[in-house]
C-alpha cells in the first residue's frame, strides 16, 4: 500500500500522477486533484480493436456533492486564466492498493471515491463511499467526452451526434459514426438530465511545457444526479461497445487468456456488462484483485522491513505492463501514458516482468509471439495498434532475445521448451548474420559485428532531430558486440547440450574475444569506447560498456571487469540511475526538458536511465571482492531511490527517465516497463 497525505506532501497534486489499467492496454490516468496536465490524461482510455488503438473516450467527471445548497467538488478543470472550482482542494489523503483512492474532507463531510477498471473488459467502475456527512445529498456526474485518438486533441465539430437513450439508472451515447458507444450506469436509482454542450479550452501544462498543442474542447451530453446518504456508497459503471454489440467480460475459456495463464474469472466471466449490476461487478473484480497479493508474497520471500514493501509495490508496477491486445495478441506496453508495444523495450522487461515473477506461461507467450515476426534474423521493433509488427530496424533485438531466453532457462531450467520452441529460431538469427542481413548487419573477418551506416540509429540510443541520430553509433558498437559474444557462448551451451557440434563456434569465440579487447579496450583509461568506425574509436564514457561485464559471458578478463565497474561507478552512476553520458564531456547535457526537439537532444546524452541500474548490478556484483558488502550498498542505493521516487511523479511506478544534473527530476513516461522490470530483477539478485 501506498499512502499519501497532501497535506504532508513536500509535491504538489498536480506534480504527482496516478495509474489504474485494464490488461488491455487501456487505462485511466491522471493527477492527484484530477485536474488533467496532459493530453493522455483521461479517466477512460480505452485500446480499441476497431478503431485500432489507444482513445481517449470519457477524458473525466466533474464530480460533486450537493448539501444545503452548497457543492462540494471532487476534481478540477484549468482553462485559461482559470481554475474551476477555486480555492484550496478538498482532497486530504491519497491510497494506492487495491486500486486507486482519493479521501476528501469538507467540514463535517468525508468523501472516499475509487477508480478501478475491469481485468480485460475495459469497464470502469468509480465508486463514491460517503463515510462522514449530514443525512442526505445529491451526487452529481458530469461525464466530459473527448473520443479521439490519444495522442490528438478534440476540438467542437459539427459531427458529434449529441442524442443520448435512457436505460436503466443511466445512459448511452454514440457520439461518432465508426466509434463504439458508451454506456453509463449507476447501482442505484439515478436520473439523467440531457443538457448537450461544449465546454471550451481545456489546458494541459504539461504539454505546453513539451512544446506540443496544449488546449482542447471537451463534450457533456448531460448530468447524472444520485442521492446519496451517509454511511452509503454508489458505483458508476462506464462500458463501451461497437454499434450492435454490447461489451463483455472475456471468459477465461478463451484461448487468448488460456495460454497466458489468466485462468480466474472473478466468477463474472461471460457475462454482458450492459447486464451487470455494477455493484456485483465491483465485488466480483475487487475479489479477483485480493487474490493475487498472496502469490507475491511468495515472491517476496527474503525480503523484510522497507525492501520488502519496496520490491512488492515494483511486482504490483509490473503487472500492468503484461497485457493481452484486444485483437488477442499476449503484449508489452513499454511505457505508460503514451508507448506502445516495441520489441526491444519487450526483450529487456520480460525478464524481469514475467520470469522472475513467476508469470511464465504469459512470459513463453509473448517470446513465443515475437519468435513468429523474425525476419531475415531481425525481430520488429515495434507493432502498430492493430498487432502488425513494424520498423525491422534494430540491430539489438535479435541479441536480446537471446538473453532473455537465457534468463527463462536461468529461471525454469525447462530445456526441452527452448529446444522445441527457440533453438530453431536462434540458429535461423545466427545464420543470417553470419551471412550479412539488412543495414549492413554482419561480421567482419575478426569475428565483430557491425551495424548500419551514416544516418542509421540501429541500437538503443536511437534519438535523432530532423532525421539525424544525436548519438551516432553506426559501425561497431560495444553493447552489440557484448551482446553477440554472449550470444555465440550461450548458443554453445546449448549446441552441447543439445548435441548439435556444428554450432560450438570452436574458432569463432576466441577470436571474437580477442578482437573486442583489441578494439573498444582503453589501457591508459581502464575502460570500453563506445564505438569503432572507420579506423577510430569513440572515447565517450557511457554506460554501453557495462555489458561487457554484466552479461553471463564476458570477453573481458577481471581486472578489465573491475576497470570498467570503476569507470561508470564514477562518472555515470547517480541516486536514481545511471548517466548516459559523463558530465565530463563537451556533449553532455544535464537537463531532460523543453520541446521535442531539446529532449531528443538530451535523451541519450547525459539523460539519466534507472534501468541500466540492472547491468550495473550485475557488474558490480560480479567484480565485488566482498559481495556481500556490495548488495548491501545496492540495496541501500536502490531502497533510498524508490523511497522517495514512489511517490514523486507516477504514483507507485517508475519513470522512463531522469535529468542528469541534481536534483534529478523524472521526465519521459511516468511509468516505464523496462525501469521497473530491471530493478525487480536487480532487487532479487540482492536478496539476502
Amino acid at each position: 500500500m501506498i499512502r499519501i497525505n497532501t497535506i504532508e506532501s513536500a509535491s504538489h497534486e498536480t506534480d504527482m500522477e496516478w495509474l489504474e489499467t485494464d490488461g488491455r492496454g487501456g487505462y485511466a490516468s491522471s493527477t492527484l486533484e484530477n485536474c488533467h496536465t496532459r493530453r493522455y490524461h483521461g479517466l477512460m482510455v480505452s485500446n480499441l480493436r476497431l478503431p485500432e488503438g489507444r482513445h481517449v473516450l470519457l477524458s473525466k467527471l466533474e464530480d460533486s456533492l450537493l448539501v444545503n445548497g452548497e457543492e462540494f467538488f471532487f476534481s478540477r478543470h484549468r482553462y485559461p486564466g482559470i481554475l474551476f472550482p477555486p480555492g484550496p482542494p478538498l482532497l486530504r489523503e491519497f491510497i494506492l492498493d487495491t486500486c486507486p483512492r482519493f479521501i476528501y474532507r469538507a467540514g463535517e463531510i468525508c468523501m472516499q471515491k475509487s477508480v478501478m477498471l475491469v481485468r480485460h473488459s475495459g469497464a470502469l467502475l468509480v465508486r463514491y463511499d460517503l463515510t462522514h456527512g449530514p443525512a442526505t445529498g445529491v451526487l452529481r456526474l458530469k461525464p466530459f467526452l473527448a473520443f479521439r485518438k490519444h495522442h490528438t486533441l478534440a476540438h467542437e465539430n459539427p459531427y458529434l451526434r449529441s442524442r443520448t437513450e435512457i436505460i436503466e439508472n443511466g445512459f448511452r451515447i454514440e457520439p461518432y459514426a465508426g466509434m463504439p458507444p458508451l454506456f453509463f450506469r449507476t447501482s442505484a436509482a439515478s436520473r439523467f438530465i440531457p443538457s448537450p454542450l461544449w465546454y471550451y479550452r481545456f489546458e494541459y501544462v504539461e504539454e505546453r511545457e513539451r512544446g506540443f498543442d496544449w488546449q482542447e474542447d471537451l463534450f457533456l451530453p448531460g448530468v447524472v444526479e444520485v442521492e446519496i446518504a451517509a454511511g452509503g456508497s454508489l458505483i458508476l459503471m462506464v462500458s463501451n461497445g461497437h454499434p450492435g454489440e454490447e461489451p463483455v467480460i472475456p471468459r477465461a475459456t478463451d484461448f487468448s487468456l488460456r495460454r497466458q495463464g489468466i485462468t480466474d474469472d472473478g466468477g463474472v466471466a461471460g457475462k454482458t456488462l450492459n447486464g451487470e449490476n455494477p455493484s456485483a461487478l465491483w465485488e466480483a473484480e475487487v475479489a479477483r484483485r485480493q487474490r493475487k497479493p498472496a502469490e507475491d508474497e511468495k515472491i517476496a520471500a527474503g525480503f523484510d522491513g522497507e525492501d520488502r514493501r519496496i520490491f512488492l509495490a515494483l511486482i504490483r508496477a509490473g503487472q500492468q505492463f503484461l497485457i493481452n491486445t484486444p485483437s488477442g495478441r499476449p503484449a508489452v506496453i513499454a511505457g505508460y501514458p503514451w508507448f506502445g508495444s516495441w520489441g526491444r523495450d519487450t526483450l529487456i522487461a520480460l525478464p524481469g516482468l514475467a520470469f522472475c515473477t513467476g508469470r511464465i506461461t504469459e512470459g513463453i507467450a509473448i517470446l513465443t509471439e515475437l519468435s513468429s515476426h523474425e525476419r531475415e534474423g531481425i525481430l520488429p521493433n515495434f507493432f502498430s495498434d492493430d498487432g502488425t509488427p513494424e520498423a525491422y530496424n534494430t540491430v539489438d533485438s535479435f541479441l536480446l532475445y537471446f538473453r532473455a531466453i537465457q534468463e527463462f532457462l536461468r529461471i525454469t531450467g525447462d530445456t526441452d521448451l527452448v529446444l522445441s520452441l527457440f533453438w530453431p529460431v536462434m540458429k535461423r538469427i545466427i545464420n543470417r548474420f553470419m551471412a550479412c542481413t539488412r543495414f549492413g548487419i554482419g561480421i567482419d573477418a575478426r569475428g565483430l559485428l557491425h551495424a548500419g551506416e551514416g544516418g542509421t540509429a540501429l541500437t538503443w540510443m536511437d534519438a535523432t532531430v530532423g532525421g539525424v541520430p544525436v548519438t551516432p553509433r553506426h559501425g561497431y558498437a560495444v553493447e552489440i558486440n557484448a551482446l553477440w559474444y554472449n550470444a555465440l557462448c550461450f548458443t554453445r551451451e546449448l549446441a552441447t547440450e543439445f548435441g548439435d557440434p556444428e554450432w560450438s563456434f570452436a574458432d569463432l569465440i576466441p577470436l571474437l574475444r580477442r578482437s573486442f579487447r583489441e578494439t573498444f579496450w582503453i589501457p591508459e583509461g581502464g575502460y570500453l569506447g563506445d564505438v569503432f568506425n572507420n579506423g577510430l574509436l569513440d572515447r565517450a564514457v557511457r554506460p554501453n560498456q557495462l555489458f561487457a561485464v554484466s552479461l553471463p559471458f564476458s570477453p573481458l578478463d577481471p581486472a578489465e571487469q573491475a576497470g570498467v565497474v570503476r569507470t561508470v561507478r564514477e562518472h555515470l552512476l547517480t541516486p536514481c540511475g545511471l548517466r548516459t553520458l559523463s558530465p565530463a564531456d563537451p556533449a553532455y547535457r544535464g537537463r531532460y526538458r523543453g520541446n521535442a526537439a531539446e529532449r531528443d537532444s538530451a535523451y541519450h546524452q547525459g539523460t539519466v536511465w534507472p534501468w541500466l541500474l540492472g547491468p550495473f548490478g550485475e557488474a558490480a556484483l560480479r567484480v565485488a571482492e566482498d559481495r556481500e558488502q556490495e548488495k548491501e550498498s545496492l540495496r541501500k542505493h536502490v531502497r533510498n531511490f524508490l523511497q522517495s521516487h514512489l511517490v514523486e511523479a507516477g504514483i507507485g511506478s517508475v519513470s522512463e527517465v531522469f535529468d542528469g544534473d541534481p536534483p534529478h527530476r523524472p521526465g519521459g513516461c511516468i511509468a516505464q516497463a523496462w525501469s521497473v522490470a530491471e530493478l525487480i530483477r536487480l532487487y532479487l539478485l540482492l536478496r539476502k
